[in-house]
C-alpha cells in the first residue's frame, strides 16, 4: 500500500532521511520508532506530499504520491494528532466531521452529522458529547475526538502521531486497544510514530527504527525482543550506553 524508495530529505546542513526504504502492505499496522528528532515525522509528511523530498520516490496503491488529483489523494487519508488538533471553536461533531462538511467528501449537514455521532460512538463517547466544546472534555475524551475525525470518513490510511501522549498508563491502554480495534474492523493500513513501547506492542504488526537518516532495523513486532540489533535493543530497553549517544 505504501513504498518509500532511497527517500533523502535535508534542511540546509541538516540531513534528516539519508536514503530511507520502507514498504506497509494493505491492512498491516506499521509503527516507526526512533529518537526525537530522527525524521520520523518528516517521513510522514514526505507520504501525505506536505514536505518534498530531495530524491527518492513514494507511491501509495501503486501510484506516484505526485501524480493525481490531490483532494482524491489526501481523502484517502485519516489522522490522529499528538496534541488532538481539535478546533477550540467548533462543536465536538463538527470537529469529527470537519471532512465531510466542506470539500470533495462533503455531505448534507444533517447526514455529517449523524455519521460524526455514529463514530463518536464508536470510540466510546455517547451522543450529548457531540454538541459539547472540546475545552469541556478531558484530555483522554479528546484524544477519542481525534481518532473518531481520524475514521469518519471511513480512510484507507490511518497515520497515528504519539496516539497516548499525555495519557495516564490506563487511558493509554484504553486508546492502544481502541486503535487495534478499528484498525482491524476497517482493514485499514496503518502508520503509528510512538515511543511508547507498551503501544508498540499492542499496536503493531511490524516495527520499523528509524535511526540516523536510514531504517535501522524492520520485523515484525514479534521479533522486537530478539533482533540482534544493538541500537534497537538500546532503544527499547531505555539504555544509556549502547551505540546510540545520549544528548547530555
Amino acid at each position: 500500500m505504501i513504498e518509500l524508495r532511497d527517500i533523502h530529505k535535508s534542511f540546509g546542513t541538516n540531513h534528516v532521511l539519508r536514503g530511507v526504504n520502507l514498504s506497509v502492505a494493505k491492512g498491516e499496522s506499521l509503527v516507526i520508532i526512533g529518537g526525537s528528532g530522527t525524521g520520523k515525522s518528516i517521513a510522514l509528511k514526505c507520504i501525505l506530499g506536505l514536505v518534498k523530498p530531495d530524491s527518492g520516490q513514494i507511491s501509495v496503491g501503486g501510484s506516484d504520491v505526485n501524480t493525481g488529483d490531490r483532494d482524491t489523494f489526501l481523502a484517502r487519508f485519516g489522522m490522529l494528532f499528538q496534541g488532538g488538533a481539535l478546533f477550540d471553536s467548533l462543536p465536538v461533531w463538527q470537529n469529527v466531521g470537519f471532512r465531510l462538511l466542506r470539500g470533495a467528501l462533503k455531505r448534507p449537514h444533517d447526514e455529517a452529522r449523524a455519521i460524526a455521532v455514529e463514530k463518536l460512538r464508536r470510540v466510546g463517547l455517547k451522543p450529548d458529547v457531540a454538541d459539547k466544546f472540546p475545552a469541556e472534555l478531558s484530555g483522554g475524551m479528546q484524544k477519542r475526538v481525534g481518532l473518531a475525525r481520524a475514521i469518519c470518513a471511513d480512510p484507507d490510511i490511518i497515520f497515528f502521531d504519539e496516539p497516548t501522549t499525555g495519557l495516564d498508563p490506563i487511558m493509554a491502554g484504553v486508546i492502544n486497544e481502541l486503535i487495534r480495534e478499528i484498525v482491524v474492523e476497517m482493514g485499514a493500513t496503518a502508520m503509528t510514530i510512538t515511543h511508547d513501547m507498551t503501544s508498540v506492542r499492542a499496536i503493531a504488526d511490524k516495527v520499523a527504527m528509524l535511526h540516523n537518516g536510514i531504517i535501522q532495523w524492520t520485523g515484525p513486532v514479534t521479533d522486537l525482543d530478539n533482533s540482534g540489533d544493538p541500537y534497537l535493543d538500546q532503544f527499547i530497553h531505555g539504555r544509556a550506553d549502547g551505540p546510540i549517544e545520549a544528548v547530555r
